[in-house]
């Protein structure tokens, strides 16, 4: 990787730190080249403007985390209503104090931005309905090898997305994992009449 690519990762990191710590409208530029010690010329050499790299955090940050966490570990599997619980147990039992006061790092921007911001709504919706449409499609081939009934996998997928989502959310008010047992009990249970 070029001493470029590796600034403009460093800076998107630490972009992604301020956001998910105090929200993208609070989160200067200022902030971000005092928070990396990188100039501001290098700064507006990788981005035009905040915008842009909002949405480069977005896409190349959040994005990516998101898929190799949630989407990513059911794609082939062999039991995807098992695995689909699985990730996300295992997600939200491992993640930090600070990421459960937080909260979800997509959802906080969904929050705060699609209302005011278009290209962050397309953005954060993308990854979601990716999401969606991977569970979607992989409960889809489990009730065609007769494993699971047929169901409406589209909104099956929405209620998973959407519960998680909102436990997440509720979560910071919480602010423990104990919430998060009560969700992850009631989805089992909610999967296992699939």
């Amino acid at each position: 990787m070029k001493k470029s690519e590796i600034t403009r990762q460093y800076l998107l990191e630490k972009a992604f730190d301020l956001i998910y710590a105090n929200g993208y409208q609070a989160t200067s530029i200022d902030k971000i080249i005092e928070t990396t010690s990188v100039t501001k010329g290098a700064f507006f050499y990788h981005f035009k403007n905040k915008e842009e790299m909002g949405l480069a955090v977005i896409k190349e940050v959040i994005a990516p985390r998101f898929e190799q966490s949630l989407i990513t570990p059911v794609v082939d599997s062999k039991q995807p209503v098992q695995k689909i619980y699985e990730t996300i147990e295992t997600f939200m039992l491992n993640i930090s104090d600070e990421q459960v006061i937080n909260g979800c790092p997509t959802n906080n921007l969904i929050q705060e931005m699609s209302p005011v911001n278009p290209k962050f709504m397309v953005a954060l919706k993308g990854i979601l309905e990716k999401w969606k449409h991977t569970m979607a499609q992989v409960l889809q081939k489990a009730a065609d090898r007769k494993e699971i009934e047929q169901h409406n996998f589209e909104e099956v997928a929405t209620f998973i997305v959407c519960s998680y989502e909102g436990t997440r959310g509720i979560g910071k008010i919480h602010q423990s994992k104990d919430f998060y047992q009560l969700f992850l009990r009631q989805l089992k249970t909610y999967l296992s009449h699939l």
